[in-house]
């Protein structure tokens, strides 16, 4: 079974789009403000918006279950007040929700949490907490910083983010690490803020002891890990020099990386740098990339493809990286599968 942890919904129909601009529009003339009941989107248009989009890809490349979630960009923490970003999750949450109802064998949660710049994360546990329990999402999506690109949010490490983690442990759920749009304008979103905040993430991790009070906690960092296995060198420098343990044992039982990486040398690289207990399979796709490659002739997002050409991979570490690790860093999916009869790739 191939397992994809990083897909989003990129491709929902207009009438989100439309509703969430109402929304924004509300922030200046409240008259304009849309309910979440007048947003109507049918199942048969949800059908479609997957059928010709995600599920054909996953079918001609040969994916079998996406982890999906909300779409990144559109979470745009940094607009409105709390209340603004608690509608529009649970809107977009639902949609992820009615898409996996439909899908069942293809797709399962991940949630957006209601985030807002400088609210307490606390207030982001009641929605985590139903799309869990109510919807069976098997994760969530982390935003160290809310504001868009500014980094006005504590580092991870800071107890500041401790509530969210504890319902974390306490519900089994891991986190990607995942910011939204950017609007600084020296950050472009997907090409320099996107790599920036994995980077940012790792470091933020480093450099503290978070995993001592949360030894179970667990972080999927996307994109590869942003910067992190091509200067492994010297993030082992800097813990060394910050009598830091050894990355393997200060990060590596609780910091997992994707394969979201959109060239075959960069996903040699990772699989050499970073353990392959470490690697969870994902393309990203319908994401950032989606053009053709002039120099192969495929798709960059085809992740697959780079995975099936590593010369270091085994076949077993193949298996691990497509199905085992996911099932092992993603519980909840692990049951939902092990429900449906399908045992875990050996």
């Amino acid at each position: 079974m191939i397992i994809d942890c990083h897909g989003h919904y990129t491709t929902a129909p207009k009438a989100l789009e439309d509703w969430r601009n109402r929304q924004i529009a509300g922030l200046k003339d409240r008259a304009l403000v849309p309910r979440a009941s007048d947003l109507r989107i049918s199942d048969e248009e949800l059908r479609e918006s997957i059928e010709i989009n995600q599920l054909k890809k996953m079918r001609e490349r040969g994916s079998d279950l996406t982890i999906f979630s909300p779409r990144a960009s559109f979470m745009a923490h940094h607009i409105g007040d709390f209340n603004t970003s608690a509608v529009w999750a649970a809107i977009c949450n639902e949609l992820c929700a009615r898409v996996a109802g439909l899908f069942p064998e293809h797709f399962i949660g991940a949630a957006m949490l209601p985030q807002s710049p400088g609210v307490d994360p606390k207030t982001s546990i009641p929605e985590l907490e139903k799309c869990v329990r109510q919807y069976g999402f098997v994760a969530i999506n982390l935003n160290p910083d809310p504001s868009g690109g500014h980094w006005k949010e504590p580092p991870l490490s800071d107890r500041h983010w401790y509530p969210i983690y504890e319902k974390m442990v306490e519900l089994d759920v891991p986190a990607m690490i995942h910011v939204s749009t950017s609007c600084n304008a020296c950050f472009h979103t997907t090409g320099a803020h996107y790599l920036n905040a994995d980077t940012t993430a790792f470091m933020q991790c480093l450099t503290a002891d978070l995993f001592k009070d949360f030894p179970t906690l667990r972080f999927v960092i996307p994109h590869g890990g942003g910067a992190v296995p091509y200067h492994w060198g010297r993030f082992r420098g800097l813990a060394q020099e910050l009598k830091k343990p050894l990355l393997n044992d200060h990060l590596l039982h609780n910091i997992f990386f994707d394969t979201c990486v959109y060239h075959q040398p960069g996903i040699d690289l990772l699989t050499r740098v970073i353990p392959v207990d470490n690697i969870l399979f994902a393309p990203e796709m319908i994401g950032a990339v989606r053009g053709i490659d002039p120099e192969t002739g495929f798709y960059y997002d085809d992740t697959r493809r780079y995975i099936e050409a590593a010369p270091n991979l085994s076949a077993a570490d193949r298996a691990r990286i497509y199905e085992g690790n996911a099932r092992r860093v993603y519980p909840r999916l692990d049951a939902a599968l092990n429900r449906r009869r399908l045992p875990p790739c050996r």
